[in-house]
């Protein structure tokens, strides 16, 4: 069965910092993906890495924001610092890519002072 189970969101201050997990079972793929969603606005990517060596950022998160993966442990994560408001939404981690692959339930992550 596969599973994907997102964890660290949570309630932090404009500038703060966050990791947040996803540990997956029973997939295998070389795509990885964390993607976002804030009320009322669309998916959209947040960062991407392929073969656990090639990354792609969104412009809003570059220089912020890394992805990483650790294959031994089956997890991905993204640390995310200097947090600005803006980056409030659910994430979504994602394998296999947004057309054909697994999505996660989704994490809270929320910039408010």
């Amino acid at each position: 069965q596969v599973q994907l189970v997102e964890s660290g969101g949570g309630l932090v201050q404009p500038g703060g910092s966050l990791t947040l997990s996803c540990v997956f079972r029973n997939i295998a793929s070389h795509i990885f993906g964390w993607y976002r969603q804030a009320p009322g606005k669309q998916r959209e990517l947040v960062a991407t890495i392929e073969n656990g060596v090639t990354s792609n950022y969104a412009d809003s998160v570059k220089g912020r924001f890394t992805i990483s993966r650790d294959t031994a442990k089956h997890a991905m994560y993204l640390q995310m610092n200097d947090l600005k408001f803006e980056d409030t939404a659910v994430y979504y981690c994602n394998v296999g890519g947004i057309s054909s692959g697994w999505w996660g339930r989704g994490t809270q992550v929320t910039v408010s002072s």
